[in-house]
Parts: C-alpha cells; structure tokens; sequence
C-alpha cells in the first residue's frame, strides 16, 4: 500500500481547522483525471459545511465529455463546480465568478449597506493539484511558490484579489490512511505521491493496467510496441524501456527509468486525453 503523510501534513490539518472559520467559502482544487480520488475525508472537518467550489484543474488534459460527467457529480452533491487550465493566464477568474455568484446576495445586501466587506477563501486539495499556480493566476503574479511536484507549499499565505475576496493557499495534504487501493495509486499516477517514496516499477505497471483496461491501444499506439492481452505488465515495461533506450549494461532494461519515462509521459498529456476513473 502507498502511504505518505508526513509531519508537516498533520500539522497543516490542524492549522487549517483553526483558519477556517475566518474562511466564507473553500475552493477545493482536485486533479481532473482522478477528481473522486482527490477527496480528502479529513477536510470535511476544515469545510464545516460552508459552501466549497470544487475547481476541476489541469482539465485540457481530458476529455471534454469526462469534465462535463465529474461537474455533474459534485454539483449532485450540492456543491459548485468549474473546470480550468491553471496555466493558462486569465482562466482563474472564472474562480472569481463563481465566488460572487455564490456570495450574490450577501454582496448586493452589503453594496446596498455601503458596508466594506471582505470574502475569504480557503485554497485546498491534494498536493500538485495546481493550488498555486491557481493563485498565481488569481492574482496575476508569482505571490505563490510553485513547482511541478508534491509538497512545495508549506506555509499559509493570504492574497487578495478583485478588490473585496482574499485567499489562502495552504500546503497540499493526503489521507493519513488510503482506504482505497486505487486511489492512492491514481494519485501516484498524477504525481501527488512524492515519486522519491514510490516503487516506480510498481507504480508504472499498475499504471499499464489502468491504461489497458481504458484502452488497450493507449500504449501500443504511443510507443509503437505490440503485445495481446496475456502480456505481462512488467513485460510491457520493458517493451516501452527498450523503445526508450532505458538500457543498462549487460543489455538488461532499466525498469525504475521507464517507469519514470512511462508515469512523465502520462502526466504530460503525451498519452492522450485520459481521466483514470
């Protein structure tokens, strides 16, 4: 089983419930290739049924219909729901709308009042969601540390932008415990486990079976190997390590790097649109 939670991850929990209740609303960023996967149970007592605006980030990276299918789910739920591209300048701001349209009354109410109010928001998910690159883009500048792996926020940081909202982006944290194989795996997938703590042969066959149970043509179409459905995953690693040139002496494959090669290929969008749920 995959687990990781670090120190700094429990302390971050408690360090959220204490700030929520100067928070009016959550936007709750999760990975669109894995949204079910990206709830974190432990953020129920952050929420304190306050409404959360779930925020379908890195979203180019599936299928249009896919996107259209999760949104339905957490607005099912009665929560709210927008889909983005982080990296794109300028796509935050449907964040931003949605805030106001959440809050409308209370802001015509307080407009009609004349009364100076300010809407806190509490930024929170998984780590490598794109949490702050979210807020970088909110506010149109590098307020927030970012970097294309788990675990590079650590400390809260408050931002305001559109004049009466403010955000806090806080450190991405997992489940103390993965109640669901899959899960963890489908995070490990999308680089929310830290790779440094992984067995990425592991990682990267079950990846291969994930892969071929959505379409067995993903894999042999991008690295031009071929294979039938009695192939082992392992077997189907070296077929991509040999393509790869992930070689090592005596003629052998590098199992740990075309594990790699596999899992950065998938998290660049190289194998296509793809949600793993």
């Amino acid at each position: 089983m995959i687990n990781w939670f670090p120190g700094h991850m429990n302390k971050t929990l408690k360090q959220m419930q204490n700030d929520s209740k100067f928070c009016d609303c959550f936007v709750y960023v999760v990975d669109a290739r894995c949204p079910k996967s990206c709830i974190n149970p432990e953020f129920v007592k952050v929420c304190k049924n306050k409404p959360i605006i779930f925020v379908l980030n890195k979203a180019d990276l599936v299928e249009k219909a896919d996107i259209e299918k999760a949104k339905q789910y957490f607005l099912s739920l009665g929560h709210f729901c927008v889909s983005l591209n982080a990296i794109v300048s300028g796509s935050a701001k449907i964040i931003v709308s949605e805030i106001k349209k959440v809050f409308a009354e209370r802001i015509k109410s307080n407009k009609e009042k004349g009364v100076n109010f300010i809407l806190r928001a509490m930024v929170l998910g998984v780590p490598n969601s794109g949490k702050s690159t979210i807020v970088n883009n909110l506010c149109n500048k590098g307020r927030a540390v970012t970097g294309n792996k788990a675990g590079v926020t650590r400390s809260k940081q408050w931002v305001k932008i559109d004049g009466n909202i403010e955000i806090m982006d806080t450190p991405g944290v997992l489940l103390p415990n993965f109640e669901r194989d899959d899960y963890a795996y489908n995070l490990a997938f999308v680089g929310s486990v830290k790779d440094e703590v992984l067995n990425l042969t592991d990682v990267a066959t079950r990846l291969i079976a994930r892969l071929n149970e959505i379409d067995c043509g993903i894999i042999k179409s991008k690295y031009s190997v071929d294979y039938d459905k009695n192939t082992r995953n392992i077997d189907i690693l070296e077929l991509v390590g040999k393509k790869r040139g992930c070689i090592i002496r005596g003629g052998e494959i590098d199992h740990e790097r075309a594990g790699k090669v596999l899992l950065t290929d998938f998290r660049a969008g190289k194998l296509g649109r793809i949600i793993l749920e």
